[in-house]
């Protein structure tokens, strides 16, 4: 103990001979001591700052993403599953109508294509068969001439120049004497006989055109069936998406029921239509 006493007053010495007038500096924290003293508080309170910011700006999950919670109902469960199931037949209904509406479209297309292609054949057959009974008028009022002037060559030679359609007719009417007769038919193009081939395929060009565009027609009426039906499905989707977001269950089955009457009548309207 007397050592340890006697060291503490060496050092003392030591001490107070290196300051000037002997005088020791007291231990009192300088201000660099006590700003290091701080900073680790200071830190600590920056950091429960940020960390505060950061959980407040943490990203929102919608509750259709969240997992339920313990207050979620059973009858919550089951609108929502009803909402699902309708949104599923309303995506499926959307897409086979979207598809059947291109299918009539090509449809329509091909069949007014047919009737354009029916009308054209129709009149170049119409113009050829106008040109064939020309002719035959032409020749059967040469004929005529030579006939009444008693020219039995020339008569022969027009009577040969005849087309093969013409003949029958011709042939009928000279069995009721026509030069002697005045009741007999004025002309061998008014003979029931005379049956020109092209008027006859006028005729069924003809037919076949109104067909062709008949077809059209009920093409795109389907066509637009099969859209109208889309703005039903459309309204489905539309009101069992809505339905998630209200929180009064009352409103929430209302809105379902709306959705399950629109599924419905396009379900029905679809079903009766044909399929292209």
């Amino acid at each position: 103990m007397a050592r340890s006493g006697a060291d503490r007053g060496t050092r003392q010495r030591r001490t107070t001979a290196n300051h000037p007038l002997g005088l020791v500096p007291s231990q009192t924290p300088s201000r660099d001591h006590r700003a290091r003293d701080r900073a680790p508080r200071s830190s600590r309170h920056l950091s429960r700052i940020r960390r505060a910011h950061g959980r407040a700006r943490a990203p929102h999950t919608p509750h259709e993403l969240s997992e339920p919670g313990a207050g979620t109902t059973h009858r919550e469960r089951t609108l929502e599953l009803l909402a699902t199931l309708l949104l599923s037949i309303a995506t499926v209904g959307i897409a086979w109508s979207g598809y059947q509406a291109a299918r009539w479209s090509g449809i329509e297309a091909r069949h007014y294509a047919e009737a354009n292609t029916a009308r054209t054949l129709a009149n170049r057959a119409s113009t050829a068969a106008g040109q064939d009974r020309l002719q035959d008028l032409l020749n059967f009022n040469r004929w005529l001439d030579a006939s009444t002037q008693g020219n039995a060559t020339l008569t022969r030679v027009y009577e040969a120049r005849f087309r093969s359609e013409f003949r029958p007719a011709f042939q009928a009417w000279l069995l009721q004497d026509p030069l002697n007769n005045p009741a007999a038919t004025p002309s061998p193009l008014l003979m029931p006989q005379y049956h020109p081939q092209e008027a006859a395929l006028v005729n069924q060009l003809e037919r076949k055109a109104d067909r062709a565009f008949t077809g059209g027609r009920d093409a795109t009426e389907r066509t637009d069936a099969y859209v109208f039906s889309t703005v039903f499905f459309a309204s489905v989707l539309f009101f069992a998406g809505i339905s998630m977001r209200f929180a009064w269950l009352e409103m929430r089955i209302v809105v379902l029921g709306l959705g399950g009457l629109c599924l419905v009548y396009a379900l029905i309207r679809v079903a009766s239509l044909p399929i292209g």
